[in-house]
């Protein structure tokens, strides 16, 4: 189900014909500086949540195993 070589050919004429060529260096770096964006704000909830997991390991007391 993935794009072959003949696919992305295909789909990168129909973008050039769309947008024309002074236009695809702007676009791709916005598409660019998207992808980053979200990856840094995965990245940053990912790290959130891993800090609200320890602080509430913390916060909860450890029960004792009773033999």
């Amino acid at each position: 189900m993935g794009f072959g070589p003949t696919e992305l050919l295909i789909l990168l004429a129909i973008v050039l014909l769309l947008f024309g060529a002074k236009k695809l260096p702007e676009l791709a770096r916005g598409l660019g500086k998207s992808v980053t964006n979200f990856k840094s704000g995965l990245n940053e909830e990912l790290d959130n949540e891993t800090e609200v997991t320890a602080q509430q390991e913390k916060e909860t007391p450890q029960k004792e195993e009773v033999s």
